[in-house]
């Protein structure tokens, strides 16, 4: 499993230009799933995100986690593109949909995350904070 994750000030998803979910301050999550991925993997990952401590303190220092701060959780199988060989992306490391939509949704439920819609052409936007980026890896 492979979560980027963002620091953001507000972010939104949309499909066919109608918005779907929008957040304020908090955390952009772009999941990835693969075929090895478990229930156990997206507990864990979710534990991890919320106790990150990637926020500003009461003394600007990043060190306060989510808090009560909100999260988008977005489904992004391109996450596992692999292009070592050639410059078009093979998906094959990606989870078929009927794994991964449900391992999504619980990492959603676990997070209390507002959601984009799993496998449709979304439009993300969002305003980095910090900027703060980082990748996680189960």
């Amino acid at each position: 499993m492979r979560a980027l994750i963002q620091r953001v000030s507000e972010a939104s998803v949309s499909v066919a230009g109608e918005r779907v979910a929008a957040i304020g301050p908090g955390l952009l999550v772009l999941l990835g799933i693969t075929h090895a991925d478990t229930e156990a993997d997206v507990d864990r990952l979710a534990v991890k995100v919320v106790a990150l401590r990637i926020f500003p303190d009461a003394g600007g220092a990043m060190n306060a986690p989510l808090g009560d701060r909100e999260v988008l959780a977005v489904s992004q199988f391109t996450l596992y593109g692999d292009t070592r060989r050639g410059h078009r992306p093979s998906w094959g490391a990606a989870a078929p949909a009927a794994q991964a939509e449900p391992l999504y949704e619980r990492f959603c439920a676990r997070l209390g995350a507002r959601r984009g819609v799993f496998g449709a052409d979304m439009a993300v936007a969002l305003i980095n904070d910090g900027p703060v980026t980082l990748m996680l890896e189960t």
